[in-house]
C-alpha cells in the first residue's frame, strides 16, 4: 500500500461541483482512521468474553452495536438480542449495549434479578454524568440528537424532567425553557459535527447565554472519521461508506462526503450491495467505514473494487487513534 495521498486537508469544494480532476489510473482512497472505535471494540469484546466465561445464552438488550454483521456473528455464538428486560428469563445474564440505558432500565433488570454487565461506551457514560450534574443544578438541558435513538433515550432518562430533545436545527423554534440564564446543551455522541454546531448556533441566537458542555460530547472517533472523509471527498467521484442503516455515525459519513464535495456516496453493509453501475466513469473511489464496522467488511469492498480495475489503494491519514477502554470489571482477569 502506498504512502498517504497529498490532499488539501479540510478544504472542500462546494457541493455540486465535479469531484475529481484526477486523470490517472483508477484508484481507491482509503480513509484512516475508520472502523472500530474503542467503545465498540470494548462492547463487542464484552459479549465475546461473557460467552466464554458464562456460556450461552447471554442476553443483550438491543443491538450491542449498530452493525448487522456483528450482531449476526454474535447471535451465531449464542448471544440473544432482546428489546426489553422483560424478555429475559429471571436470573439470567444481560449485557447492556454500547449506547447506554436509563436508570429505569437498570431498575427493571434488578426487579427481575438479572445479572447485568454494562457495556456502555465510557464516552456515553460521560454525557450521562453531565446530564445528572446539570439536572441537580436545576438547568434546562437541551439534548441535541435523533429522536428514538437508543443513546438519546438513555441520556434523557437520567433527568427526564430537565432534558428536552432538539432533533436538528429546524427543531429549535419549538424549544422553550424555564429560565434562559440556566440553559446548557449536550449532544448524542455520534452526530455530524457540522450539523450539531449549526443547531447550537440556532439555539444560541434564541438563548444568548446558552452554556457549552464541559467537554466535547461528540466522540473523538466520530469526529476523526468525519475529518478523514472531508479530506478525501473533494478528490472522489464516489465515496462508499461501509456501515448499517441504523448506525447514526455511518449515515452521517455519507452526508459529510456529499457536503464535502464527493459526486456520489452510498452506504452498504457488504461488498455484495455495491452496485457496479456506481463505478461507471469513476476514476477515484473513496472508502471509509462507521465506528461499529469490522475491517473484514471494508476488505471485501476493496477486493470487489480491485476486480473492477481499482487496484491502486492509497491511504488518506488524518489521525492516529490509540485509545483503549478496559473491559467491565466483571470480565477483567483476576489480579494475582
Amino acid at each position: 500500500m502506498s504512502s498517504a495521498v497529498p490532499l488539501n486537508l479540510g478544504i472542500a469544494r462546494p457541493s455540486g461541483e465535479g469531484a475529481s480532476s484526477y486523470s490517472g489510473e483508477k484508484r481507491v482512497l482509503l480513509a484512516e482512521p475508520r472502523g472500530y472505535c474503542a467503545g465498540v471494540d470494548r462492547a463487542v469484546e464484552t459479549v465475546e468474553k461473557a460467552l466464554e466465561k458464562h456460556g450461552a445464552p447471554v442476553y443483550v438488550r438491543k443491538e450491542i452495536v449498530h452493525n448487522r454483521h456483528v450482531v449476526e456473528t454474535l447471535a451465531d455464538r449464542g448471544a440473544i438480542f432482546v428489546d426489553e428486560t422483560d424478555q429475559v428469563p429471571e436470573g439470567s445474564l444481560l449485557v447492556f449495549s454500547a449506547h447506554g440505558v436509563s436508570p429505569a432500565v437498570h431498575a427493571s433488570a434488578a426487579e427481575r434479578q438479572l445479572r447485568t454487565i454494562d457495556a456502555t461506551c465510557p464516552l456515553v457514560t460521560k454525557v450521562h454524568q453531565e446530564a445528572k450534574r446539570f439536572a441537580r443544578d436545576d438547568y434546562d438541558i437541551l439534548l441535541i440528537g435523533h429522536e428514538g435513538h437508543e443513546e438519546v433515550e438513555g441520556t434523557a432518562g437520567e433527568a427526564p424532567d430537565h432534558v428536552q430533545l432538539v432533533d436538528g436545527p429546524d427543531a429549535v423554534d419549538n424549544v422553550t425553557v424555564r429560565d434562559a440564564s440556566k440553559v446548557i446543551w449536550l449532544s448524542q455522541t455520534t452526530l455530524s459535527v457540522d450539523e450539531t454546531m449549526t443547531t447550537v448556533a440556532r439555539l444560541r441566537e434564541k438563548f444568548p447565554t446558552l452554556q457549552d458542555p464541559p467537554s466535547d460530547d461528540i466522540c473523538y472517533a466520530t469526529q476523526n472519521r468525519q475529518v478523514a472523509v472531508k479530506a478525501m471527498a473533494p478528490e472522489c467521484d464516489l465515496v462508499i461508506v461501509v456501515g448499517s442503516q441504523n448506525s447514526s455515525n455511518s449515515v452521517r459519513l455519507v452526508e459529510v462526503a456529499l457536503t464535502a464535495g464527493a459526486r456520489a456516496s452510498y452506504l452498504v453493509d457488504y461488498a455484495k450491495e455495491v452496485d457496479i453501475a456506481w463505478l461507471e466513469g469513476a476514476r477515484t473511489v473513496g472508502i471509509t467505514s462507521g465506528a461499529s464496522v469490522p475491517e473484514i467488511l471494508v476488505q471485501g469492498v476493496i477486493d470487489l473494487l480491485s476486480e473492477h480495475g481499482f487496484a491502486d489503494v492509497q491511504p488518506v491519514t488524518t489521525a492516529n487513534e490509540t485509545l483503549v477502554f478496559s473491559l467491565p470489571r466483571e470480565l477483567r482477569p483476576a489480579k494475582a
